[in-house]
């Protein structure tokens, strides 16, 4: 079922938006974790994040996806670490990526429903397995000085 809807999603993607523009998050917390979630339409951990709706700033789609997905509102200025090309998930998909340090957010009720299945906190310079390739080079480029990347 997950598949489907994955496929789904892609396909409505691709036929009403040309160019696909998304945003993740890097969240620090107070120990040094960093905030991955599990959705439940697809397998893996990812940073927080998502589409940037037509017309919709950047930030503002920052600021919505991170109350919706992990319960996490902005109270200072957040780092633009990077743009990527996503090109594996849509030949033309771009991903804004952004860090938040533990003095940059707050926690808040998060209002999804139904899209996120788990959140963590986890050790950036060791994060679970199953965490996505493109998710875990963006940790080791800014936890282990990895070299960087502009692909996803």
């Amino acid at each position: 079922m997950a598949a489907i809807r994955t496929w789904f999603f892609h396909t409505w993607f691709r036929l009403n938006r040309p160019m696909t523009l998304g945003v993740r998050a890097i969240i620090e917390n107070q120990d040094g974790r960093v905030l991955l979630v599990r959705h439940t339409y697809t397998p893996g951990l990812y940073l927080p994040g998502g589409g940037v709706e037509r017309g919709e700033p950047a930030h503002t789609a920052l600021q919505r996806e991170l109350v919706e997905e992990a319960g996490v509102a902005l109270t200072g200025a957040s780092e633009l670490l990077g743009i990527y090309s996503n090109h594996r998930v849509f030949r033309n998909d771009h991903v804004l990526l952004y860090r938040l340090r533990s003095s940059e957010w707050s926690s808040c009720t998060a209002t999804q429903i139904g899209e996120i299945s788990e959140t963590l906190w986890v050790d950036p310079q060791n994060p679970p397995e199953d965490i996505t390739p493109g998710n875990k080079r963006r940790l080791d480029e800014i936890y282990k000085g990895v070299t960087l990347c502009n692909y996803w």
